[in-house]
This record gives C-alpha cells, sequence and structure tokens, in this order.
C-alpha cells in the first residue's frame, strides 16, 4: 500500500492527495533556463561600452561638441573683438591661450573655430557619403553598363589625389565656406562608391537575397532593407576616417585662402595667420593645431571602436583567438 511520506505536512488535506505531483528538489534545480535572445544591436552597444578606446573617443568628440554648442557661453571673450594689450601676448590667466597680432583672444576663436570645423567636417561627410553610397549600390547591384559608367567615373576621379580633386573644385566654384564644403565632399565620393561596390558583390550572393528574389521584393527594397544593413560596418568606419580627412582637407583650403575667410574664427584661418610669427608666438599655431590633432585622432578611433562593435566576423575570430 502506498503511504505518503512523513514530512509532507498542510493544514488541509489536500497533501494526502497531490504529494506525488511536486517535483524533486534536484529535479527542479538540474531544469536548465533558457537564455534570453538579445538583439544585435544591444549587443552592439554592449560590446562599444566594454572599449576603453572606443568610450575614450567618445567622450573627446562630446567634449568637442559640446564646446562648439555652448561656445558663447564657454568663451571668456568676443571671438572677434581687439582687446586692450592682448596684442601678442602670452598664455597668461588673463589670456589661456594668449592674444593674436591684431589683439583678439585665441581661446576664443579656437573654441569658436570648432563650430564651424566640426560642421564642415559633418556636411562634408553627409555629400560623400549619400553620393558614393548610391553610386556604389548601382554598380554593384546591377553591374553590367551601369557598372562599367559609373565606376569609369569614379577611377577619374581617383586619378587626382584628394587635396588636389577639392583644390580643383573650389578654384572653379570660387573661395567660401559653402564651396569647400562640396569640394571636399566631392573629393570623398569616389572612396564610399568603390567600398559600397565591393560589399554589394559579396553581400548580393548570400541566401537571404536569392530568398528576397523569390517573395518578389522589388530592387529598390532588396538594395535598401537587405543588403544595406549587411554593409553598415564598413561604411560607418569610413565614415569616421573621413570625418577626420574632411576637418584636415577644410584646414587645408582655409590655410591656402580658398575656404573660410578672415576675420572668421576657424582654425586652418587661424593656422595660417599664426605662421608668420611661428619663432616668436608660437602659440598662435600650437593651440589651433593641437585642436585639429585630438579632434581627427578622436574620430579615427571612434571609427576603429564602431568596427569592432559592429562586425561580429571579427569579435567570433578575436573569441577563438583566446
Amino acid at each position: 500500500m502506498l503511504q505518503k511520506p512523513s514530512s509532507v505536512a498542510g493544514p488541509s488535506g489536500l497533501g494526502h492527495f497531490l504529494w506525488w505531483r511536486r517535483p524533486a528538489p534536484d529535479a527542479a534545480k538540474a531544469a536548465p533556463r533558457q537564455k534570453s535572445v538579445q538583439s544585435p544591436g544591444r549587443i552592439a552597444l554592449r560590446r562599444l561600452w566594454h572599449s576603453t578606446t572606443a568610450m575614450g573617443a567618445i567622450v573627446i568628440m562630446a567634449a568637442l561638441i559640446l564646446m562648439a554648442v555652448a561656445a558663447p557661453l564657454l568663451a571668456p571673450y568676443d571671438p572677434n573683438a581687439i582687446l586692450p594689450g592682448a596684442s601678442l601676448a602670452a598664455p597668461s590667466r588673463t589670456f589661456l591661450f594668449g592674444g593674436d597680432v591684431i589683439g583678439r583672444d585665441v581661446l576664443s576663436r579656437v573654441i569658436f573655430g570648432a563650430r564651424i570645423s566640426l560642421t564642415v567636417g559633418l556636411i562634408c561627410v553627409a555629400i560623400s557619403l549619400s553620393v558614393g553610397t548610391l553610386l556604389g549600390l548601382l554598380a554593384g547591384y546591377f553591374g553590367g553598363q551601369i557598372d562599367n559608367i559609373i565606376m569609369r567615373i569614379v577611377d577619374m576621379l581617383l586619378a587626382f589625389p584628394g587635396i588636389l580633386l577639392a583644390l580643383t573644385v573650389v578654384s572653379v566654384l570660387g573661395p567660401g565656406i559653402f564651396n569647400m564644403m562640396i569640394a571636399v565632399g566631392i573629393s570623398g565620393i569616389p572612396n564610399f562608391a568603390r567600398l559600397v561596390r565591393g560589399s554589394v558583390l559579396c553581400a548580393k550572393e548570400n541566401v537571404y537575397v536569392e530568398a528576397a528574389h523569390c517573395v518578389g521584393c522589388s530592387n529598390w527594397r532588396i538594395m535598401l532593407r537587405h543588403i544595406l544593413p549587411n554593409i553598415v560596418a564598413p561604411i560607418t568606419v569610413l565614415s569616421s576616417l573621413t570625418y577626420g580627412w574632411a576637418i584636415l582637407n577644410a584646414a587645408s583650403l582655409s590655410f591656402l585662402g580658398l575656404g573660410a575667410q578672415p576675420p572668421t574664427a576657424e582654425w586652418g584661418v587661424m593656422l595660417s595667420d599664426g605662421r608668420t610669427y611661428l619663432r616668436d608666438a608660437p602659440w598662435l599655431t600650437v593651440f589651433p593645431g593641437l585642436a585639429i590633432i585630438i579632434s581627427v585622432l578622436a574620430a579615427n578611433l571612434l571609427g576603429d571602436g564602431l568596427r569592432d562593435a559592429l562586425d561580429p566576423h571579427l569579435q567570433q575570430c578575436r573569441t577563438t583567438e583566446q
């Protein structure tokens, strides 16, 4: 006769009938727990959070952006105001970065110069990214005559060095910030077009593209919905590198007198104004030069961190090596 163990007890007599339905303690502990499936975006954010280099670059870029946005609050003086006693004044408590030849505060001009340099770099990358990605998608997906025509144009643009192509374009359009952004943006289009074309040629051979064709998706839907999201990682890295490159080229054109014009507070213009007094007043070129170096370095480090976070194949290779 089956008897109830003495350890089972309760206020009611229901335990006499249900004691055999209770799971054993060992069996409950041995039951495996289901792992929650995380989205690719959350995984990428977690990798980015654990990357010391990427987080440092993000902090630097955030500080530069904050400095540009809050320039009227952070700058001690008006960037174009001529101050008494500031002409070629050495760095001191009154003028932390010193004064230029005319008597303007260098610190205020560096802070306001971040507005122009960062904005110019962003717009140049937007021009290169949008046009180059579109051309690369069309050339890589359709192939044939479309690919030949687009890539021959890209090859013609690549025959000129980037800064020389920008010089040619801005010489035709004329000096100015707006024309400088167009010139630098055009000079960066070939790099995006070639990168996107090569990535599309690899991505369109995958099974999900064939499945999209089978269910009747249009070519534009396949390119924008299925192929483009899978080639974001290399485009992101190139965008960050191009951002630093655009800041350098914009400063170079302004240094040559083809970009921003005096008395605009721009880092390239400041370098051009201080080159004559490099020996007697080195702070005129040191501080805007450091601003350019820091911004370009932060953009490059951020691109490397984003590549590590967005590329699952690279993460798998590193896990295998460890």
